[in-house]
């Protein structure tokens, strides 16, 4: 859960950089791509922890 919030918090953060200054707008494209990847890893993580309990 820390690495979901860090990874979110860095892309924030590159993002915001990234709009505020025009010309860097390649650091937008990074966090949103960032953001994209941490929320697949994050739902892929949950579903495979979701898989693996046994029904009661």
């Amino acid at each position: 859960m820390a690495i979901f919030l860090f990874l979110l918090l860095v892309a924030v953060i590159l993002g915001i950089i990234g709009v505020a200054a025009e010309s860097l707008s390649y650091l937008l494209l990074v966090g949103i791509v960032i953001i994209v990847a941490d929320i697949v890893f994050f739902g892929m993580r949950s579903y495979r922890r979701m898989r693996d309990r046994p029904l009661r």
